[in-house]
């Protein structure tokens, strides 16, 4: 039996790719091994969000072929696709396929395995795909919450951002399709399920659907007991759409709302599409309809020429919104964007001094979002076992992605259940 090993760079949307061809090749007889284990096939998921994820793509591919000079290695994904003059002339790298090619992983592998040459397999998905390609799952990495894909594209090309060049424009999944799938997965045991893409928001601008429609579809299945949606554009929020959505009771009060910063001028800078009282008014629809939602988001701090009045006007916008959990991300150059050439490029010390200020926020804030929860009743995914100071833990998750730790002998994993909140469970 041949053996296969997989690793994944990146975000959710390429962990749920690289899941579906693990999955392929185990249906096509691969025993899947560690990536640090000797195997004959390699294959890389790789990233280009920054430069340093391209070096990281890099290094994995050469990591493999040094594992094993005699395997075949396979790099797919961002970098691949952005940079493949490049990546066509790594002698280190046998097989190379664009962001809309996964599903002929297998086809490729046995073509090279026939031709005895160096092939490369390439199709561009900025040049004419339109069509989205239908990769799936059966079960999940995670034993109680599965992710499943239905986007794919980006056709909002803000400033910093290479993903549009990437992975080309959007694309939706047919809900029909993507129903198929989370019948499967509900009748193999998830009852959570994360619905994910490059950009959730603009799912179903390329056909006659709606996020909502979809939505109101999955919610439907007997046995799934959670949906939870992930990164959504502040557009889309509404009251109409915020209305409909509070009527599904499965639907977890958890919005991650893409903010990047809270100065309307960085935001101009950004070539972001909304304004900070723009998003401001989103949080208040949001909170309208839902007793306590958890709003998290993602800042980057040190963007092209933002001054000490910019970064204090994010740090004062994070603390009006009140945010549960921020992602901080220090600005990263990334060749090919209008970013990377701006004026007023922040240093390393600057990015590093707001980052960290920034951080020390989102902690505050995040206990006091938790500290509402104390003496509260509150619904638990439990999904595994940890130790805390020499104790077992059984570990889960609120709706509102609260973690909750409690010390029991009982084996609750993928069990759903009502505990009291106190500080001895966070």
């Amino acid at each position: 039996m041949k053996k296969a090993a997989l690793h994944n760079l990146g975000c959710k949307v390429n962990a749920y790719e690289t899941e579906a061809m693990q999955q392929m090749l185990e249906r096509a007889g691969y025993e899947i091994v560690p990536f640090s284990a000797k195997a004959d096939i390699y294959i890389v998921n790789t990233c280009s969000v920054t430069n340093i994820a391209d070096r990281k793509s890099r290094q994995m591919l050469h990591r493999a072929k040094k594992m094993n000079p005699d395997s075949i290695v396979v790099g797919t994904g961002c970098y691949v696709q952005t940079a493949f003059e490049e990546a066509q002339k790594d002698p280190l790298v046998d097989i190379l396929i664009g962001n809309n090619c996964k599903k002929d992983l297998l086809e490729l592998i046995w073509k090279f395995e026939q031709e005895h040459q160096n092939e490369h397999r390439f199709i561009d998905v900025n040049q004419g795909v339109i069509e989205y390609e239908e990769l799936y799952l059966t079960k999940a990495a995670e034993h109680t919450r599965a992710f499943i894909k239905v986007q794919d594209g980006c056709n909002q090309f803000c400033s910093y951002c290479i993903i549009p060049y990437a992975r080309g424009r959007v694309r939706s999944r047919k809900t029909e399709d993507i129903y198929k799938e989370a019948l499967s997965l509900a009748q193999n045991g998830y009852q959570e399920l994360v619905l994910t893409g490059i950009h959730l928001s603009s799912f179903g601008l390329d056909h006659k659907e709606s996020l909502l429609t979809l939505i109101q579809t999955l919610h439907g299945i007997e046995g799934i007991r959670r949906i939870r949606l992930g990164s959504l554009e502040p557009g889309i929020i509404t009251d109409e759409f915020v209305s409909e959505l509070s009527k599904l009771k499965k639907v977890c009060p958890h919005f991650h709302l893409s903010l990047q910063s809270g100065s309307g001028t960085v935001l101009k800078r950004m070539n972001r599409k909304y304004t900070p009282e723009e998003y401001k008014d989103k949080c208040r629809i949001l909170r309208t309809y839902y007793e306590h939602p958890a709003l998290t988001t993602d800042i980057i701090v040190g963007f092209p020429g933002e001054t000490k009045e910019e970064f204090q006007e994010t740090l004062a916008f994070a603390e009006d919104i009140r945010f549960y959990e921020i992602h901080v991300f220090k600005y990263s150059v990334r060749k090919g964007t209008r970013a990377a050439v701006m004026p007023g490029q922040v240093s390393d010390h600057l990015k590093n001094e707001r980052s960290s200020r920034l951080i020390a926020l989102a902690e505050k804030l995040k206990q006091e979002f938790v500290r509402w929860y104390q003496g509260k009743s509150v619904s638990v995914l439990f999904e595994e076992e940890e130790e805390i100071n020499g104790q077992r833990y059984m570990k889960g998750f609120t709706p509102e992605y609260v973690k909750v730790s409690l010390q029991t002998r009982e084996h609750l994993e993928n069990q759903i259940m009502e505990v009291e909140f106190s500080g001895d469970l966070y």
